[in-house]
């Protein structure tokens, strides 16, 4: 997989060329996204904001995500990870969003979500929301930046930019009824 200084510069390039305004929706990684593409001088071009919702609270009043879905699925679920894009598109000026929600230890995992279990979801206008499952490998802060590089290649992939599979880990697919399966 390639590293955030690799993908991160192609993520601004991408969204220059369409003229995409980019938000992020972060929990797991605090921040570490919109970090990754702020440490680059001009990113205020393309970056319009970045949320952290750490909290289920904050999930619901920043991005809008329905109670009902952390109710049923809990927080780190597919469906909430849709939620969070979709929110921070529609609750922007930006036309794309990437979110990621994860268990990123040492504690806190389940058997059903164990430490390392990742969802990442990405939104854009006028298009299907594709969607990940990840689970990685380390400790806190390899769990950490790998999503923040799972992220980066997500966005590619949304914007259309060729990603190598070795690259980027799983692609996402898109189901018959517009939704991504899971990977």
């Amino acid at each position: 997989m390639r590293s955030a200084a690799e993908l991160a510069p192609r993520v601004l390039e991408a969204c220059r060329r369409r003229k995409a305004m980019l938000a992020t929706a972060e929990s797991c990684t605090g921040g570490m996204i919109a970090a990754a593409l702020t440490d680059i001088a001009g990113s205020s071009d393309v970056v319009e904001r970045g949320f952290v919702v750490y909290s289920n609270d904050s999930k619901r009043e920043m991005l809008g995500v329905a109670p009902e879905l952390l109710a049923r699925h809990g927080a780190v679920s597919e469906e909430v990870a849709r939620a969070m894009a979709e929110g921070a598109v529609s609750r922007s000026r930006a036309a794309v969003a990437v979110s990621v929600t994860g268990v990123a230890g040492p504690g806190g995992g389940t058997a059903a979500k164990p430490v390392g279990l990742v969802h990442l979801a990405c939104a854009m206008d006028g298009r299907a929301t594709l969607h990940r499952r990840a689970v990685f490998m380390g400790d806190r802060a390899a769990v950490r930046a790998a999503t923040v590089d799972a992220a980066l290649s997500l966005l590619l992939a949304m914007l259309g930019e060729d990603v190598a599979p070795s690259q980027a880990g799983p692609r996402p697919s898109t189901s018959e009824n517009g939704r991504s399966g899971g990977i």
